[in-house]
Order: structure tokens, then sequence, then C-alpha cells
């Protein structure tokens, strides 16, 4: 009996393994849907750019993503109908949030890509941008 006891939290870390990796290459393959893009539009989940309701730091995570993102080759447009990804972004003191989106009417789907990190849409060349961007290059390399 403890002999299957001590098998089972080795297979139960595994699978969690395999789960991971499974997750992994699944967002690889969504970005693929990207892999061809050049238009980006860049906006906050409390609302677009230009809107007086935003608070600060989303307006500037806004502002440092859309130089990230033109710096590594994107064209940044000012209307998801005309972009071929949508980038979401939020700040909070907590965690800052990063999803990309197939373009199109704003999030009408679940996101392909997705980051998370305390201060990662801080500085001129953002955390949560660089995984992106690494993110992107594996889905272009498998794809």
């Amino acid at each position: 009996m403890k002999r299957v006891l001590s098998v089972v939290p080795l297979i139960a870390l595994l699978s969690l393994a395999a789960l991971a990796e499974k997750s992994q290459a699944e967002a690889w393959n969504a970005l693929g849907l990207l892999r061809n893009a050049k238009y980006v539009y860049v906006t906050s989940y409390d609302g677009p750019q230009f809107s007086t309701s935003l608070f600060p730091e989303d307006y500037a995570a806004i502002a440092a993503v859309q130089n990230a993102l033109q710096d590594s080759g994107y064209s940044v447009v000012y209307r998801p109908s005309e972009a071929d990804m949508i980038v979401a972004v939020q700040a909070r003191p907590s965690s800052d949030l990063l999803a990309v989106y197939q373009g199109g009417p704003l999030r009408s789907g679940t996101y392909l890509w997705r980051g998370e990190a305390k201060n990662g849409l801080s500085g001129s060349n953002p955390p949560l941008v660089r995984e992106l961007e690494r993110a992107m290059e594996t889905a272009r390399a498998t794809g």
C-alpha cells in the first residue's frame, strides 16, 4: 500500500508537467493565427487609448506597448477593425496584464495569448511585450 501511495504523487506531477507542456503548445498554435500580423491595435480593458476614464497607468501602458511593438516592426492602427492583432492591457499596482486577440471586433472571442507580471508593462521595452515577442517567434518557427 505504501508503494502505491508513493507513486501517486509522481504520477500527478508528471500529469501536471504534460498539461503545462500541452497548454504552452496550444498557446503557440493559437498565436500561429497571427504569424503574419502586421497591424496592431492597443487598448486597455477599461477603454481605448483616448478615453477620459482611463487610469493614468493604463494610458502609460498603452503608449509603452505601442512604442515597443512599433520598434519590433508592427504598425499601430487606431481602429480595431483595421488590426490583424489586438493587444489589451491593464496596469495595476498588484499585477499588469497583456492579452492578445485576433483582429476584428474587440474581444470577440477568447484571448490567443496572455501574460501577467508585476511591473510587466513598465519601461520602454515592457517585460510582457518581450514575452509576447518570444511567443510569436516560437509560433512562427513551429508553424
